[in-house]
């Protein structure tokens, strides 16, 4: 386990997973504690002025045309994080709280939002202690940032509220602060509300999408194999000369991935030997490397969003360096809502495609020679016939999860807020696509597996058989005759969900993108 060190310029994808799902530790660099030593000066030089300046001696969002007298101001962004701390419903994740108190320190340490030093050591001792705020999955519009969330993560920088320890046991944040040895935080001038002002949670569950969905599509494109090779399926359309001439870069990596699974395989090529001699694929077959490449490049696309968002300083009011203390909109989550819903898209294609192939298996007049369902005796037994139906369920909630979050807006703050992004909703709604996604890939690697080796006397793929193999072992079973299909079925989520996959094919065809 390595250790992330906060600087002024921002972070990286890998430094956000490092620390919310390995508990990488955190180290503010020398450069960020200077960094926030002059920003406090400002701070507390415009503080020390009878002219009200937001966020410093004023009120907020609709009250900030309040002038608050110097005795009041403590109190004020006490305040503000207790009011704000208004989440409802279940617990989020830890790892996305981790990576939403990390990414506020990170922008703490940019020096543009005048958060004292001390403040910033305290978030990185609270992420370095193992102690996670509880946080609820309501609260957030994406605009001003994702407040709700946020204020719980500041509050328990105040000792307030709960959260949970590092043996997994919740209780209240003074209790495991003191038991850490930290001190609670006593905010001072504009440090409530810096601590609350930004797009960290959204962009936390995006760059930890972005991860996920890069193994995934990896995955649809050798599960997209194991299936064109169960259908007797021809190889040719992935030839390199094609997709140079339709130069997408994504598409591409798919057809080249596909092919490599595909290598000396004695299925694929018999479309044209049948009673019934096909002259093309289906469309689900022949066209995984368009509909896969184009994710790929969705999320290649995504990526530039996060790494942009990454190196940005976002709060409201800022902190520049020529001394001004400025009002701003840069909190305004739309840059990382679209790409949150865009990526919620094109997953839910890829899970439609995946899911047809499936259908095409299991059915006799469309699987050129496989019994009904893959079952072992039809009729007796129904084989996979229901295996579908999840799979199909999981698609048809894939589209409605697609539908964008973006696309609303809700007016709060008494008009003053009157648009926002929803960003917060599209990335709860992207996490559930990708857990669905791997599900729905899983179902297709468990029925394209199975009618590889209904293939009798024709020999898969290298790659293929290492991928069954593997399978195999991980517990997920072979043909044969009826058997209690969900924990088959689990096994093929984990396999896939833990790299597995992917992990089995590469020995055998190099490095796939």
């Amino acid at each position: 386990m390595h250790t992330v060190v906060v600087r002024t310029s921002g972070t990286t994808p890998e430094d956000v997973i490092a620390v919310a799902r390995h508990n990488a530790k955190v180290e503010l660099s020398a450069e960020a504690l200077a960094a926030l030593a002059r920003a406090r000066e400002i701070v507390d030089a415009l503080a020390a002025k009878p002219e009200p300046v937001y966020g410093v001696s004023t009120g907020f969002g609709a009250l900030a045309s309040r002038h608050i007298s110097p005795e009041l101001r403590a109190q004020l962004q006490r305040n503000i994080v207790r009011s704000h701390a208004a989440g409802m419903g279940p617990r989020v994740e830890r790892e996305v709280v981790r990576a939403l108190m990390f990414l506020r320190l990170k922008t703490v340490a940019s020096g543009h939002t005048g958060v004292r030093p001390s403040v910033a050591q305290t978030m990185a001792d609270v992420l370095n202690a193992g102690i996670t705020p509880v946080v609820h999955e309501y609260g957030s519009l994406g605009c001003s940032g994702d407040l709700a969330p946020l204020s719980h993560c500041a509050l328990t920088l105040m000792g307030e509220g709960d959260a949970e320890g590092p043996d997994g046991v919740v209780k209240p944040a003074g209790e495991l602060l003191a038991a850490a040895g930290i001190t609670p935080v006593e905010l001072r001038e504009k440090e409530g509300l810096a601590l609350l002002n930004g797009t960290d949670g959204m962009l936390g569950m995006l760059c930890m999408a972005i991860a996920d969905l890069k193994k995934l599509y990896t995955s649809a494109d050798i599960t997209a194999a194991l299936s064109l090779e169960a259908l007797l399926g021809t190889e040719k359309v992935l030839a390199p000369e094609l997709h140079a001439i339709r130069p997408h870069p994504g598409q591409g990596a798919s057809a080249a991935n596909m092919l490599a699974v595909l290598k000396d395989s004695g299925l694929t090529g018999h479309f044209q030997e049948e009673e019934a001699p096909r002259v093309q694929d289906a469309y689900s077959v022949r066209c995984a490397p368009q509909v896969n490449g184009a994710g790929r490049d969705t999320i290649a696309y995504a990526l530039t969003v996060a790494e942009r968002e990454l190196a940005s300083a976002v709060d409201n009011p800022v902190v520049l360096a020529d001394g001004r203390v400025e009002s701003n909109g840069n909190f305004h989550g739309a840059p990382v809502a679209y790409v949150l819903d865009f990526l919620a898209i094109v997953a839910a294609d890829l899970g439609s495609i995946a899911e047809r192939r499936t259908d095409r298996l299991l059915d006799k007049n469309r699987s050129h020679g496989l019994p009904p369902f893959l079952a072992d005796d039809a009729g007796v037994d129904s084989g996979l016939m229901i295996a579908q139906y999840t799979q199909a369920a999981l698609v048809s909630e894939m589209k409605r999860l697609a539908v964008p979050a973006s696309a609303d807006s809700i007016p709060s703050s008494a008009m003053q807020e009157d648009h926002v992004s929803m960003g917060w909703s599209a990335a709860r709604k992207l996490r559930t696509a990708v857990d669905n996604l791997t599900r729905i890939i899983a179902v297709e690697l468990y029925a394209a597996t199975r009618g590889i080796e209904l293939r009798k006397g024709l020999t898969p793929a290298p790659a293929s058989q290492a991928a069954i193999a593997a399978a195999r072992a991980a517990g997920v079973q072979g043909p044969g005759p009826d058997r209690y299909l969900a924990p088959d079925l689990a096994a093929a989520d984990a396999f896939v969900r833990e790299g597995k996959l992917v992990a089995a094919v590469e020995p055998v065809t190099g490095p796939l993108a």
